[in-house]
C-alpha cells in the first residue's frame, strides 16, 4: 500500500533528523504524528456539533409514546399481562432489540467512554428501562 511506504518513509526521515540534531528524549511509539492541528480539532468540533445537532431532529415528528424507550416498553409489558399467548406467539424478545437498537444509538452517540467523566451504560435512563422491563419479564414468569 502507498500510505504505508509513505508513512515508513516519513517516520524514517523524521528518526533521522532527531538523530542527527541530538534529541535523546524520544520514545519509539511515542510519536506526535497522530496529533492533531488546533484547525483539525476545530474541524472535528464543528463536525460532532453538526451531527449532534441533526441526531436531536432524528425523532422531532414521532409522538413521545414511539420515540421514548420506557413507554414502548410499557406497552409491550401490557400486551404481555393481557395476552400472553399472543405476546409469546409473535417472539417479541427476538423483535425488541431490533426495534429499540435506533433509539439507544441516537441516545450513545455523544456517549465516549475514553472520557474522564462519561457516564456509565448502567445508569443511562434507556439501560434502566430495559433492566426493569426485563425484571418485569422474569417476576411475571415465576
Amino acid at each position: 500500500d502507498n500510505s504505508d511506504e509513505f508513512i515508513t518513509k516519513y517516520r524514517t526521515c523524521r528518526r533521522q533528523v532527531r538523530e542527527c540534531s541530538g534529541e535523546a528524549d524520544h520514545h519509539e511509539g511515542m510519536s506526535s504524528d497522530d496529533e492533531l492541528t488546533p484547525a483539525e480539532v476545530t474541524e472535528f468540533q464543528k463536525s460532532k456539533d453538526n451531527v449532534l445537532e441533526d441526531s436531536r431532529k432524528v425523532f422531532e415528528d414521532v409522538h413521545a409514546d414511539f420515540c421514548d424507550i420506557r413507554k414502548i416498553l410499557l406497552k409491550f409489558q401490557e400486551w404481555k399481562e393481557k395476552f400472553p399467548d399472543s405476546y409469546c406467539d409473535a417472539y417479541i424478545s427476538f423483535c425488541l432489540p431490533k426495534l429499540l437498537n435506533p433509539l439507544i444509538r441516537v441516545q450513545l452517540i455523544n456517549w465516549n467512554p475514553l472520557e474522564q467523566n462519561f457516564t456509565e451504560l448502567e445508569e443511562m435512563p434507556w439501560f434502566r428501562a430495559i433492566e426493569e422491563f426485563s425484571d418485569a419479564k422474569t417476576v411475571s414468569e415465576s
